[in-house]
């Protein structure tokens, strides 16, 4: 382009100097043409007349017809395939969590049993120089790593049942969150991790999503909300039940989310674990309604356990009716609701009830053992 540039240049010289002289004009005047767009602008006119005429006879000439403002028809999808997925995973959820529970219990039996034999070997040979000579033959970075791994089993053992609880499920979140960073996964995130009635994938999102956050200060806050009511949780209903509680909380809140979004037509995806924790939060403040709670970074005001739900499931009522999309209330509430019901009447519905299970689940595991079986109680103290 800059050699064509000098031609230019060169020929307005040329035509300032001798100006009677018709060859030179002539000669730059298509490449003044193609270069300022005045045939390609003939063509674009002609090319636009054409549309013009023939626009009128597609489309009717009246103004304010539907075809003026096509409104996006958008399908109500059906809510049949989640909610079946709905009903089937929190049984399955409370089934696997009383075999846990089954599993849990024999292997603490038979740890006990192994324990005292291993406690036998040792009083047996209590000889401290052998211990002694196998710590000197030890590298430092063994040494290091040993003491490494002995400060992390002192840290482990210092936290609650609770928080033991709930380290797998923050550090899942963690990993998700993760992955958002991903550019290559973004799409797959989206699909999957992001519940949308309107998406053709609805049912595995439902419970995805209960570990996806996108955005860190999300993240934090709800699992800070996680970990400061699991001691408090799985006290109330020990470490299975409350996993099953929490993973069908996430479901159940995804699910009356969906309805919501059907019922007024407004579809956006929606993700984070805050159903499945608003439903821990609802049950341990129904359960003790009197406890005392405070702000992290007010903590001079401390107010009720049972005022603080109220308070949270009043202003998620009227999001939910105002159409606040902050947040997705109808999932806030539906989490709510669901672990207030499950302390309230759930508990005896269902945990109370998995005898049977157990019992199949023993004869599969036992054939020919008769008697007590672990589980078929109440089961860490929670009946």
């Amino acid at each position: 382009m800059a050699w064509r540039g000098c031609l230019v240049k060169w020929s307005r010289i040329e035509s300032i100097k001798s100006q009677n002289t018709i060859t030179s004009s002539s000669r730059f005047n298509p490449y003044h043409q193609q270069r300022f767009g005045f045939r390609r602008e003939a063509k674009r006119s002609d090319t636009k007349r054409g549309n013009e005429t023939q626009e009128p006879k597609a489309s009717p000439p009246e103004p304010g017809t539907p075809v003026s403002q096509p409104p996006p028809k958008i399908r109500r999808p059906s809510l049949l395939r989640p909610l079946m997925f709905t009903v089937g995973f929190t049984g399955c959820s409370f089934g696997a969590a009383a075999i846990l529970q089954y599993e849990t219990l024999k292997s603490r039996v038979q740890a006990a049993k192994d324990g005292e034999e291993l406690e036998k070997l040792v009083m047996g040979s209590q000889d401290m120089a052998y211990w002694h000579d196998w710590w000197n033959q030890l590298s430092g970075l063994q040494r290091q790593a040993l003491l490494l791994m002995s400060m992390i089993d002192d840290f482990w053992s210092s936290l609650t049942e609770g928080q033991k609880a709930v380290t797998g499920i923050i550090a899942i979140n963690t990993a998700v969150l993760c992955c958002w960073r991903i550019p290559s996964l973004q799409r797959s995130m989206i699909k999957y991790f992001t519940s949308n009635p309107a998406s053709k994938t609805r049912c595995l999102p439902m419970i995805l999503s209960s570990f996806s956050h996108y955005s860190i200060i999300h993240m934090m806050a709800n699992m800070y909300v996680l970990w400061t009511f699991s001691s408090g949780i799985v006290s109330l209903l020990g470490k299975e039940q409350f996993l099953a509680v929490y993973l069908s909380a996430g479901v159940i809140s995804t699910m009356v989310s969906y309805v919501c979004k059907t019922a007024t037509g407004r579809f956006h995806p929606s993700l984070g674990a805050s159903g499945a924790v608003m439903a821990v939060l609802a049950a341990v403040c129904a359960k003790v309604p009197e406890a005392k709670l405070g702000i992290i970074f007010l903590p001079m005001f401390t107010f009720s356990a049972g005022n603080a739900l109220k308070a949270l499931v009043a202003m998620d009522t009227v999001g939910l009716i105002l159409g606040w999309r902050l947040f997705d209330h109808a999932a806030h509430l539906g989490g709510a609701l669901f672990g207030v019901w499950y302390v309230a009447y759930g508990h005896k519905l269902i945990w109370r009830k998995r005898e049977p299970l157990v019992k199949l689940w023993h004869d599969i595991r036992s054939p020919g053992s008769k008697g007590s079986k672990p589980g078929s109680g109440g089961g860490s103290g929670h009946p």
